[in-house]
C-alpha cells in the first residue's frame, strides 16, 4: 500500500511539509491542520464559492462515496473530513481498533470529485484534551434508542460536527441514513444553533444481498456476514407488516425481536418511530421508520426502512 508521501510524489504534486501544511494528490488537496485548512477555506469563500461537506472516519466504502458524489452536484467545492472521534465512543466501544485505513482511503478519493481532504490528529481538534472540552448536547433525539444504550454518543458525535462546521463552514452539509437518529440530532443542532449550513441526508448503500454498508462490517466473520443480512431481511417484513395494517405496532416490534434473536442477534432495539421527530407513532401518522440495532457477535449493526403509509 502506497504511503501519504509516496502518493504525493507519484502524482508530482507534494507540497511543503505533508505532516504539518499538507500535500497535493490528483489536484485534490489534503490538509492536516486547521490553519491550512482555514487559509483554504477564506479564500474559496472571498470567490463566492459555496462548499459541501462530507465528514467521515475513514475506511471509505461505497456509502461514503454515494455521499460524496451528491456532495459534488450540490457545490462549487467538495471537502471530505476523516478523523475518528474518540468522545462518541463509549467505554468499551472500538475505538482502538476501529480501522484506521487513510492511505486506502485517498487512493479512493483521488478518483472522486474531491477538492479537500481535512485529516486532523486528535490534538488539532482537541487542543485541551478531551476530559474538560465544551461538549455539544441535544436534548430528548440524544437519549433514546441508539442514545439510550449509548449514553454520550450523539454529544460526542454533535461536538465534533460542530467543531468542523465551524471550520469547513459548508453551505451543505453529507450524511447516510443508515445513521438516521445521527441526522435528526445533527439538523436539530442546526436550527438551534442557527448554523447556515443546510444537512442533505443521502440512501442508504447496500451490499447485493441488503446489508447496509457500513465500516464495521468488516468486523463480522465469514460466518456473521452471511447472517448478517437478516436484520434488513427482518426490518422489510416489519414495514410490510405495518403497511398491511393487521397488527398492532407492539406486535411488530416483539415480532422483529423474536425473530432477530431466534436468527443470532442479541437485540437493543426494534422500534417504529415518526420519521420526523422519533417519537412513538401516534393514531393517524403517517410518516414512519422502522430502526433496530443488534450485536451479531463482537458488532454492532443498526438499520432502517422507512415506512410511508400515506
Amino acid at each position: 500500500m502506497l504511503s501519504l508521501l509516496s502518493v504525493a510524489i507519484s502524482n508530482e504534486n507534494k507540497i511543503i511539509d505533508p505532516m504539518k501544511r499538507g500535500l497535493t494528490v490528483s489536484n485534490m488537496d489534503v490538509i492536516f491542520d486547521l490553519k491550512s485548512l482555514r487559509e483554504k477555506i477564506y479564500f474559496w469563500k472571498k470567490d463566492g464559492l459555496s462548499i459541501s461537506f462530507v465528514p467521515t472516519m475513514g475506511n471509505l466504502h461505497a456509502g461514503h462515496l454515494s455521499l460524496i458524489s451528491g456532495a459534488s452536484e450540490k457545490a462549487d467545492k467538495t471537502v471530505v473530513s476523516i478523523f475518528v472521534n474518540p468522545i462518541q465512543f463509549g467505554h468499551g466501544e472500538d475505538y482502538e481498533k476501529y480501522p484506521s485505513t487513510l492511505d486506502h482511503d485517498l487512493s479512493k478519493l483521488a478518483d472522486e470529485s474531491v477538492d479537500m481532504v481535512f485529516a486532523p490528529n486528535l490534538n488539532e481538534l482537541y487542543p485541551g484534551g478531551i476530559e474538560s472540552d465544551t461538549r455539544v448536547t441535544i436534548p430528548a433525539l440524544s437519549e433514546t434508542l441508539c442514545g439510550e444504550f449509548r449514553p454520550g454518543h450523539f454529544s460526542g458525535v454533535a461536538t465534533v460536527v460542530m467543531k468542523l462546521f465551524n471550520n469547513v463552514q459548508p453551505d451543505f452539509a453529507f450524511f447516510g441514513e443508515k445513521d438516521f437518529q445521527q441526522i435528526l440530532v445533527i439538523r436539530r443542532m442546526v436550527e438551534d444553533l442557527l448554523l447556515p449550513t443546510e444537512v442533505v441526508s443521502m440512501p442508504i448503500i447496500r451490499e447485493i444481498d441488503g446489508l447496509a454498508m457500513s465500516s464495521r462490517n468488516s468486523y463480522l466473520s465469514k460466518f456473521e456476514r452471511a447472517c448478517s443480512v437478516e436484520i434488513y431481511s427482518v426490518l422489510v417484513q416489519a414495514a410490510e407488516a405495518l403497511k398491511g395494517g393487521f397488527i398492532s405496532i407492539d406486535e411488530i416490534e416483539n415480532q422483529s425481536v423474536s425473530s432477530l434473536v431466534q436468527k443470532g442477534f442479541e437485540v437493543e432495539y426494534c422500534s417504529v418511530r415518526h420519521a420526523t421527530d422519533l417519537a412513538i407513532p401516534a393514531a393517524g401518522n403517517k410518516n414512519l421508520v422502522i430502526l433496530a440495532a443488534a450485536w451479531l457477535g463482537d458488532t454492532r449493526l443498526i438499520d432502517n426502512i422507512r415506512v410511508d403509509l400515506a
